[in-house]
């Protein structure tokens, strides 16, 4: 039998152990772990995303803070802000949801953000770490975090012995997760559009990730009978059997025809999405327990 992964019952046991994490935190330091998050602009789905991150940080018993900023914000303000949250010790994690209006550049502030408070793991500092194996030290991007926490549950810790494949080499995604594969003794192929021979290297994965952007574009005959299949696609294609002019969201794997070959498979919606919000809690955690020169919690 094929098991499919809950993300949503997964995300809410990093959720308790983040929970737990602070309330030790408060009570044995006096220390309250502290979330900020900026949105600039007026984007809907943007505002969506932040309120259920602000939800999320007052249920774990976080300082939670929110800073909404107008379309017509500057760079040199949204940096001020920035510089005033570094400064600002009951802030452990700071979050500038992105992407922001065309006329500012994210980079310059994403990388203004000190590493040590970079919860989504994007400053090239923890991207360093992370390519470099030193997982103590940095904080990893939420996502990739996310599908490692799916591994080490199916997997355990260490993963010699296991081919993996990881399909895309974006920054965001695909080079982190696979050097998180590697740090845990994966043999790892990070495949791409110019692979040759593309569904062949896949066949080849005890772990196949996904992460290319392209609707069900994992087909069954990829998959290697037993592999564990992690969907990273998010894509909304249209659904006529909806209705007209419906849509519905499908990941980068075909799913019902993976999931009679695959032994673990996460869904689209429902997989890897839900552990986006709960990994950038387990950051925010993580960051404060090791500015109060605390061991931070496994997850």
């Amino acid at each position: 039998m094929t098991t499919v992964i809950d993300g949503k019952n997964v995300a809410a046991s990093v959720i308790e152990i983040v929970k737990s994490a602070t309330r030790a935190l408060e009570s044995e330091t006096g220390v309250r772990a502290g979330l900020a998050v900026v949105i600039v602009g007026d984007d809907p789905a943007s505002h969506a995303y932040v309120s259920a991150k602000s939800k999320m940080a007052k249920e774990c018993g976080f300082l939670s803070v929110q800073h909404t900023l107008s379309e017509e914000t500057s760079q040199e303000e949204l940096a001020a802000l920035v510089a005033e949250l570094n400064a600002d010790p009951s802030i452990h994690g700071i979050l500038v949801q992105l992407p922001l209006p065309k006329h500012l550049r994210s980079d310059p502030i994403i990388q203004s953000i000190q590493p040590e408070k970079d919860v989504d793991g994007l400053h090239v500092v923890n991207a360093g770490k992370v390519a470099t194996g030193d997982l103590e030290g940095g904080l990893v991007s939420c996502t990739p975090a996310g599908a490692m926490v799916f591994v080490r549950r199916n997997y355990g810790e260490d993963l010699s012995g296991l081919n993996a494949v990881v399909i895309g080499r974006s920054n965001l995604f695909g080079k982190p997760m696979s050097a998180l594969l590697l740090a845990a003794n994966a043999t790892v192929t990070t495949a791409h559009s110019r692979t040759k021979d593309l569904a062949g290297v896949c066949r080849n994965a005890d772990i196949l990730v996904a992460a290319v952007g392209r609707p069900e574009m994992v087909k069954a005959d990829w998959v290697k009978p037993g592999a564990m299949v992690i969907d990273v696609g998010i894509n909304r294609v249209p659904a006529p059997e909806r209705g007209e002019g419906k849509t519905k969201l499908v990941g980068d794997v075909a799913f019902e025809e993976c999931a009679k070959v695959a032994s673990v498979i996460t869904p689209v919606p429902g997989g890897v999405g839900p552990m986006t919000i709960a990994m950038l809690m387990a950051n925010t955690i993580i960051a404060a327990c090791r500015k109060a020169g605390r061991k931070p919690p496994k997850f």
